[in-house]
Order: structure tokens, then C-alpha cells, then sequence
């Protein structure tokens, strides 16, 4: 592997910020520690319900007898475009996991962009493009929007912001609030693959095996894995902030701890060098094609076993369990045998990944 960060944009963000602060700074998108004393300072309480309140990457509406599920996402990658994706297809895609993790069926998207003066057209046709192509593979329709232009130099190109809406044809409540003590944490395959596929173009890295994102819808994956029987308690698309992040989320709010085996967490060997250049845990390394599940253990043997069935989990493992622990620590069992706490980051380590 050889390097060249001769790119003047490429840098690292501290990942342990100053949090008393009077302006937003990066760190508040991390997804990590920031993000939720966002939330929990400005957002909940001036929007506070029972379904925002459970803190999902979604909503689970009733309406007419039926369920339906809810969601919204803005993306503001850089670079817009990227080895094995952009930002177009990232949003469809994103936001189908969203309502995936509900174990929905996508049903509908709408789309607004926020466009800078000065943007070719030709990189919008090449956008918006991707974004049928991602909305065809999916079986979804986009069915309304929005466009604003705002002055050159104020948005970077391209912002964009889908909403979801699909239906949950099942009866199960999934949530990070529904793991169970003796549940084991399953993930889909192979981690950080996103992440390091934008941080590898932006630092201009040469690599003599290129990384690419995992972006890909899991609706599919999801429905399948309900059709096993299993009991699912909780899913989670580990995007910004990673596994790690994910998983402590789960712990807080099901209250429980988790023990996860380090030799069962699949890292590709481009990926793992990528982060050690960098000086990055893959842990906490962004992810759009990979999801976690929380299972009960006497179906778990069975999901994985259909989740391999299909592309998208065909690398899929059990990696941990929950534990009773009223700290609700994530705590990795090393390959050496040692044990670390796996906590959530303060702070923005890779920003504007998604």
C-alpha cells in the first residue's frame, strides 16, 4: 500500500472535541456522544412523543389499523461521488435501511435537493440517475420533491434529504429498547467498508486493492430473516459512528451490557490497512450496506443460516450477547485475551461520511 494526501481538503477530525460549547460544532453530527446530547438538550424537548422518544431510526405509525413506518435523512457526503456509489444512490439506499430496521417494506420516497449555484447539470443528470437506478433495484417509487438553489459557495456542491414510508406487514415490536439478557448480536457481514472508501478518495490514497463502499439496500435481507421465524428484537444499520456506536445504543436503552468476540468481527484486509494508515477503529467506521440484529438465542443459528442465503449476508456471523450489567457496557473480548470497553465516541472521527 502507498499513499498521497496531497488533497488540501483531507483531514481528520479531533476526535475528542470540546462538548460545552455555544455553537454547533462538527462533532454533533458524529452520531456519537455530541449527537445525543443534541437530541437530548434541544430536540426532545421541544418535539418530545411517545415515538420519538424511543429513539429509532424510524417511526412505527398506526393509521386505519395499519402500520407504517417513517422515516427522514439528509446526506452531505464529500466527495459526492465515490468508488462504489455517490450520493444519490447513498440516499436511496439509506433511507430503505431506515425503514428496513423496522422490518418494513419500502413503499415510497420523496426527495429534496439543496443545489449551489455554480453546480453542473451534468453532475445532477449523473445523480439523479443513480438515484432511480437505487429506487428501481429497491422497488420503490419516488412520488414527490422539493428543489432549492442557494448562492455559490453556500452548500457544497449538492445536499440531499429523502423521506420514507413503507409497511410493516409483521407484529413484532423491533427496537433498541427491546433486547433481552441471553440475546446474541448478529451482524451481516464485513465492517468500516464505507467509511474507508470515502476517507481513502478524500486522503488520495493509492491502494494496490481499492476499497469500495457496501452500499446496498437490506429490505429484502430483512424480510427474509423474518420469515425464519426467529424472534427478532432489535436492528440497527451501523452508519455513522459504526458498530460500536450502534451497539451501545442498543445497551442504553434495552439495559442491558453486551460481550462481543473481536475474532468474530469480519474486517477486509484493504479495509484494516486503510485504518491503521489512518489510525482508525474500525469499530467506529461508518457502514451503508451491513446491518446488526439482536436475536433470541434458540433462533439465532437459524437467521444466520438465511441470511447467507442471500449476497448481503452471505458473510453474516453471531459476533455477542447481551449480559445482564446495570453499567450497560459494550466490552470487546480481544483475539489476545484481554477485554476493552467499547464505548461510544465523544466526537466526529470521520465527518460528513453519509
Amino acid at each position: 500500500m502507498s499513499s498521497s494526501t496531497g488533497s488540501a481538503d483531507f483531514a481528520l477530525s479531533c476526535p475528542v472535541p470540546l462538548i460545552n460549547t455555544e455553537r454547533v460544532l462538527m462533532g454533533h453530527g458524529s452520531g456519537g456522544k455530541m449527537s445525543a446530547d443534541l437530541i437530548m438538550r434541544y430536540f426532545l424537548p421541544a418535539f418530545g412523543n411517545q415515538y420519538l422518544e424511543k429513539l429509532d431510526d424510524q417511526a412505527v405509525l398506526r393509521v386505519n389499523g395499519a402500520r407504517l413506518a417513517f422515516t427522514t435523512d439528509a446526506y452531505v457526503v464529500t466527495p459526492l461521488f465515490f468508488p462504489g456509489g455517490d450520493i444519490g444512490s447513498l440516499a436511496v439506499n439509506g433511507t430503505v435501511n431506515d425503514l428496513a430496521m423496522a422490518g418494513a417494506r419500502p413503499l415510497y420516497l420523496s426527495a429534496a435537493f439543496i443545489l449551489e449555484e455554480g453546480f453542473p447539470l451534468a453532475n445532477l443528470e449523473r445523480i439523479v440517475a443513480s438515484m432511480r437506478t437505487a429506487a428501481e433495484a429497491a422497488g420503490i417509487l419516488f412520488v414527490t420533491g422539493d428543489t432549492k438553489v442557494v448562492d455559490r459557495g453556500k452548500a457544497d456542491g449538492c445536499f440531499v434529504t429523502t423521506t420514507g414510508l413503507g409497511v410493516v406487514e409483521h407484529q413484532y415490536e423491533i427496537s433498541a429498547d427491546q433486547g433481552r439478557v441471553g440475546d446474541v448480536v448478529v451482524l451481516s457481514g464485513p465492517i468500516a467498508e464505507h467509511g474507508m472508501a470515502i476517507m481513502a478518495t478524500r486522503a488520495e490514497l493509492e491502494l494496490e486493492t481499492p476499497v469500495t463502499s457496501d452500499t446496498a439496500p437490506l429490505h429484502e435481507l430483512v424480510l427474509d430473516m423474518l420469515e425464519s421465524g426467529a424472534r427478532i428484537h432489535c436492528l440497527r444499520d451501523p452508519t455513522r459512528g459504526g458498530v460500536a456506536t450502534a451497539l451501545n445504543e442498543i445497551a442504553r436503552r434495552s439495559g442491558v451490557g453486551m460481550v462481543l468476540d473481536e475474532s468474530a468481527i469480519a474486517v477486509r484486509e484493504p479495509v484494516r490497512g486503510v485504518c491503521e494508515l489512518l489510525g482508525l477503529d474500525p469499530l467506529y467506521v461508518a457502514n451503508e450496506g451491513r446491518l446488526l440484529a439482536v436475536v433470541a438465542a434458540e433462533g439465532a443459528a437459524s437467521i444466520v443460516e438465511r441470511m447467507r442465503r442471500r449476497p448481503e449476508g452471505r458473510e453474516a456471523r453471531i459476533i455477542g450477547e447481551l449480559v445482564e450489567d446495570p453499567a450497560r457496557l459494550v466490552v470487546l473480548r480481544t483475539r489476545v485475551g484481554g477485554r476493552r470497553i467499547v464505548d461510544m465516541l465523544p466526537g466526529e472521527q470521520l465527518p460528513r461520511i453519509c
